[in-house]
């Protein structure tokens, strides 16, 4: 196409090199017969050379373009596309005047006035389509714009949250609404770990793929295409990172060093250990409960045992009785960084 276009438009031109500029100047029947060939063809040959790089270049200008469409959100696209036709209404009607003038002085046709034409238009359109773009146009017809609403904003899904698994009693239970966002490249990633020669990883892996087919029950998961090939190093979290900038949405991750990196973002992470450790309920010291001893603690005399929700409690004088059930009362609640740790002593003594 980019060859037809150049050639054609360089014999053309070459057409019009002959008959404004050697025509005058070459009187032999010779030569003019010669350059009625030679110049066409020569145009020809000369555009269809220059087609590549237009080419390159306009790939490499339509990527760019892609790119900066992808950042926007509908409400903008909505809103730069009116704008584009608006500009161009405008730059139409300023065509017909400045014609009208043209034409008033005698000069219709005028090749200066099509060279303002395209400037006009394509200014008119970039200006339209910016202004246009910033007005974030949601629903044309009630005369208003509308804001998107605030539980409309994405949630990036991280592989460790698939994996995880507890992301579909989540949004199944309504706490977590708004679009699920799963990168390309994070579902690279879990096909990746469910291929893998390491049996538990590939169990892991798995599990992802399963968790991702139930979530898709209970809400919609947009798989977005998005990668970016500049990123080096630790890519799959500095992707993740860019991609919830880019979508002004928050990260769903377990990842404490991912959780870290994207504050320093400033991007918005929802960690659901610490959603987990924040409902987990609250214990009081001389609260009683019932517990089973499953294995020996640190200490020589210390039992450990787990509540239903995964909380460590450690019976003191309970090394002995590991396996079974027994009543203890608690001491002390100690909160750290890996969630809540209870102490506790035998009821019976």
């Amino acid at each position: 196409m980019f060859a037809i276009v150049f050639g054609v438009t360089g014999f053309l031109l070459g057409r019009e090199a002959y008959l404004r500029l050697f025509s005058l100047h070459f009187a032999s029947e010779f030569w003019q017969l010669a350059f009625t060939i030679i110049s066409p063809v020569l145009g020809a040959v000369i555009g269809v050379a220059l087609a590549p790089i237009a080419q390159h270049f306009f790939e490499d200008e339509l990527n760019v373009v892609e790119a900066a469409i992808d950042r926007l959100e509908p409400p903008q696209l909505a809103g730069g596309a009116v704008g584009l036709i608006v500009g161009l209404i405008i730059a139409f009607l300023i065509k017909n005047i400045l014609f009208e003038f043209i034409s008033i002085a005698g000069r219709p046709g005028s090749y200066v006035a099509i060279l303002l034409y395209i400037i006009i238009s394509i200014f008119a359109a970039y200006l339209g389509a910016r202004v246009g773009a910033k007005q974030k146009i949601m629903r044309i017809g009630g005369g208003t714009a509308e804001a998107p609403a605030a539980n409309a904003m994405p949630k990036i899904v991280d592989t460790s949250v698939i994996i995880d698994g507890r992301i579909t009693e989540i949004v199944e239970s309504g706490f977590l609404e708004g679009p699920l966002i799963l990168p390309r490249f994070v579902l690279r990633e879990l096909q990746l770990i469910a291929d893998s020669l390491d049996s538990m990883k590939r169990t892991r892996g798995r599990r992802g793929l399963e968790v991702l087919s139930k979530l898709q029950e209970f809400t919609s998961v947009q798989i977005s295409e998005r990668d970016y090939p500049d990123v080096v190093g630790a890519a799959v979290d500095a992707k993740l990172v860019r991609l919830a900038q880019e979508l002004r949405g928050k990260l769903l991750t377990n990842d404490y060093n991912l959780n870290k990196v994207a504050h320093v973002e400033g991007v918005t992470v929802l960690n659901i250990n610490e959603l987990a450790n924040a409902v987990k309920p609250i214990v009081q010291p001389g609260e009683e409960l019932n517990v089973q001893v499953i294995r020996e603690g640190k200490e020589q005399h210390q039992g450990v045992g787990y509540l239903d929700d995964g909380t460590m409690i450690v019976v003191e004088n309970g090394r002995r009785l590991v396996g079974e059930t027994v009543d203890v009362a608690v001491t002390s609640v100690l909160q750290t960084v890996a969630g809540r740790m209870i102490f506790a002593r035998l009821k019976r003594e």
